[in-house]
């Protein structure tokens, strides 16, 4: 009989280094294939049966997380496309084992997205005052969060020696790709003025600022968190506001305004156009104050 935990680990490598994956993705992966080995008691590949993947899902939907709630129905999803995944790579080495299609995925909702308004967003990027580096700094970020879409690892792990003459930078996202991404003028100019004001060696575009204004290493992902927040409150935005609003934003801003959602798959770096199209009811919800606005004027 083959061994899952054997299999398992010629999966994982399979995932890193043929499809390209990143360490998380293997990480994550790794967690939610062994949780259902241990759980489900799976010895061999004849136990990985209809059944006793069911009764794992039922596993999870009745389990409590650590702060008491239940898992959330995206997280238990993520389980049960591990596992059909790796049924699918035992497939694909004609090992005999459950067939991947008898994993059937959860319906999930629709995302319900909150997005800050445009209103908000003038004040949160007219919210760092002064002209200390930190202040610059923060405004850079701000500017690029929202001109660029990028995620905050990719907006972290940006370098500084950048040509920003043709107003367009690679990044490399998820899953190790490259995409270009595209900068305003306006942001140009902040980054500009942000950088002629750097006198450190330091290669990242975004540093850690010290209290008495000099640079010390990479920015995080959590002080790029804070400083969001503490910007939107600021400005007076009454409700949770993050790195990743201002991704939600990007692509919002650039649907309303008549672009196709292919082109914005391509600007956010999804991989699966059904990604980008958790926006489509926010853009909607726009044509309806268009249609309302406009609709009808003459009866």
């Amino acid at each position: 009989m083959d061994d899952p935990k054997k299999l398992l680990k010629d999966y994982l490598d399979y995932l890193e280094i043929e499809k390209n994956r990143s360490v998380k993705t293997r990480e994550n992966y790794e967690r939610y294939l062994t949780s259902f080995f241990h759980e489900a008691k799976i010895k061999n590949l004849v136990d990985i049966t209809p059944a006793a993947v069911r009764l794992f899902r039922l596993y999870l939907a009745r389990r409590e997380g650590r702060k008491g709630a239940s898992i959330k129905k995206s997280t238990q999803s993520y389980y049960a496309i591990a596992i059909r995944n790796f049924l699918k790579y035992l497939a694909k080495r004609d090992l005999k084992a459950l067939a991947p299609e008898k994993i059937e995925l959860p319906k999930l909702p629709t995302r319900d997205i909150d997005v800050p308004s445009y209103q908000d967003l003038e004040r949160m990027l007219e919210a760092p005052k002064g002209g200390s580096l930190r202040a610059l700094r923060d405004r850079a970020i701000l500017e690029t969060l929202f001109s660029t879409g990028l995620r905050v690892q990719e907006l972290c792990g940006l370098n500084r020696y950048l040509d920003f003459s043709h107003g367009e930078l690679s990044v490399r996202g998820k899953g190790d790709k490259l995409r270009v991404v595209f900068i305003s003028p306006r942001t140009k100019e902040s980054l500009e003025r942000y950088l002629a004001n750097r006198n450190d060696g330091e290669e990242a575009l975004f540093v850690s600022v010290t209290r008495n204004g000099k640079p010390l290493g990479r920015i995080t992902s959590r002080a790029v968190e804070r400083l969001v927040d503490r910007y939107a409150r600021a400005a007076g935005v009454g409700k949770r506001v993050t790195p990743h609003s201002f991704r939600h934003l990007f692509a919002t801003d650039l649907l309303v305004n008549g672009a196709d959602l292919r082109s914005v798959q391509e600007l956010l770096g999804h991989r699966h156009i059904g990604t980008t199209q958790i926006y489509t009811h926010l853009t909607n919800r726009e044509l309806k104050e268009v249609h309302k606005a406009f609709h009808g004027k003459r009866r």
